[in-house]
């Protein structure tokens, strides 16, 4: 669990709860793991931070966000890759880790036909080293990042946890799958408690260089077209960043229970007899890709050029979260109107590039 410190106690909310170990988030370089760690650096959270701050998209982008952590005192940093089984036992001995949160991955759906086995070192083999270092390291509570992408070839909507996700149809999806699958597995066998969050494509300031929305914006702003896949017609659950922190923050502090009313005879996907949850983190509210650019024009105050395009292999035309069993458990209800969103995600872009 994740208490945080007290707003109203003498030293103020950036008082540092020495005496609870540290938080472990790994991937604390990427768009949502740096957010989350400097959520609770502000909290007066410690937070032990790795990452191998590796080449996939922009480095100068990582070092960025990770400047943003170095002035706190309740901080440190790993570089260090998930694939390094003993390096990552010997951090976790060092820190006695009591709640990790573990968000590094290989993302991205279109590279994971390119470099397959990218996706089995960090996906499966690093997320199984994290799994048996918590499974070892006394940990009380995993949370880990799962994906929207799960749901493949499912199209009734909105996308529930409750649904059967078989049928991946790409290989990304299939090893966040397996991440669900792999810590059910340590759940049943050792009791680990184990959240997985399937986060519905995040969006806002420090986002990720590869997501269409900061594509849209550097092409626009060079005058330059932009590619739009499935002729416009995508839909997605665009979710604010600070709206998905705070869904990772309420559920940090739930850790996930046995469901006693489960049963093998009617198996309920989304819980178990074992100390297994899944959620999603989504907006609830999907959006024409189409809306989104009319959105983006009016922010950067230029028209886009579109290039309408064909699906693409390893897409899904649509995304919508069903999040009413988050908002059941944690009253979580996301906060972000898409408009201001990407007001406030414009704004950021403008500055960090000096526009």
């Amino acid at each position: 669990m994740i208490p945080m410190a007290d707003p109203g106690g003498t030293a103020g909310p950036r008082h540092l709860i020495m005496s609870q170990p540290p938080v472990l988030i790994t991937g604390v370089a990427g768009f949502i793991g740096n957010a989350l760690a400097l959520r609770l650096l502000e909290a007066g959270r410690q937070v032990v931070g790795l990452d191998n701050v590796n080449a996939y998209y922009d480095v100068g982008l990582k070092e960025a966000r990770l400047r943003r952590l170095a002035p706190f005192e309740g901080y440190s940093f790993a570089r260090l890759d998930l694939t390094d089984g003993s390096g990552i036992d010997a951090l976790f001995r060092r820190h006695g880790f009591r709640t990790v949160i573990h968000l590094a991955a290989q993302a991205g759906v279109r590279y994971s036909l390119t470099d397959p086995h990218a996706y089995a070192s960090s996906n499966l083999v690093g997320f199984l080293n994290i799994l048996e270092a918590c499974r070892h390291g006394g940990v009380e509570h995993l949370l880990y990042a799962s994906s929207s992408s799960v749901y493949g070839a499912v199209t009734a909507m909105p996308f529930s946890v409750h649904q059967n996700v078989d049928h991946p149809v790409s290989l990304y999806a299939a090893t966040k799958k397996a991440n669900e699958l792999m810590a059910h597995s340590y759940s049943h066998l050792y009791g680990l408690p184990t959240t997985g969050l399937r986060f519905f494509t995040v969006y806002g300031p420090w986002g990720r260089p590869d997501m269409a929305m900061y594509l849209f914006t550097q092409a626009i702003l060079a005058g330059e077209p932009i590619r739009v896949f499935n002729e416009g017609r995508m839909r997605r659950d665009f979710t604010y960043i600070d709206d998905i922190v705070e869904g990772i923050v309420a559920l940090s502090e739930k850790p996930a229970a046995p469901n006693p009313a489960w049963s093998g005879a009617d198996p309920d996907p989304g819980t178990s007899a074992a100390p297994y949850r899944v959620y999603n983190i989504g907006n609830n509210e999907p959006v024409e890709l189409t809306r989104m650019i009319a959105l983006l024009e009016d922010a950067l105050g230029r028209k886009a050029e579109t290039i309408l395009l064909p699906m693409q292999p390893g897409d899904v035309p649509a995304t919508y979260a069903d999040i009413a069993d988050l908002t059941r458990d944690t009253g979580f209800r996301p906060a972000t109107p898409l408009k201001l969103g990407i007001e406030r995600f414009v704004a950021w872009y403008r500055s960090y590039h000096g526009l």
